[in-house]
């Protein structure tokens, strides 16, 4: 027996009448979140270059602009969505315990090799 896809978007915000749509509408939002991502980088703007928990606010952005992304690639062209609640949970809190680990680890070590650069020695020896 075929199985139906959810035809909605934004938490059922946007509804679609196929699948088709549907692509083409989560293709137009990945589309626009690159495109702010882009101009953000091209223009970086002055009022973003202030420091937010120890990084400039427009990293933040950039940061939680490509996990939106990464979710609702996840969610609707992997077709997360459809799947039981315990593979959804499964799948998605390994991915964002990875994805903060993986963000501890490279500010932890960025900043002890901005510190060896800056200061030129070693402050801390494993």
């Amino acid at each position: 027996m075929a199985h139906e896809h959810k035809l909605e978007i934004f938490r059922g915000l946007v509804k679609f009448k196929s699948n088709t749509q549907k692509i083409w509408g989560v293709l137009i939002f990945l589309t626009v979140v690159t495109i702010v991502e882009v101009v953000l980088g091209i223009l970086k703007p002055e009022s973003l270059m202030g420091q937010v928990l120890g990084m400039k606010a427009l990293n933040w952005i950039f940061i939680i602009l490509t996990i939106v992304k990464a979710y609702y690639i996840t969610w609707d062209f992997m077709h997360m969505r459809d799947e039981v609640k315990a593979l959804r949970r499964m799948v998605v809190w390994t991915a964002i315990f990875l994805i903060l680990y993986l963000i501890f680890i490279l500010l932890q070590e960025g900043g002890y090799v901005f510190d060896v650069y800056k200061d030129g020695f070693i402050k801390r020896d494993f």
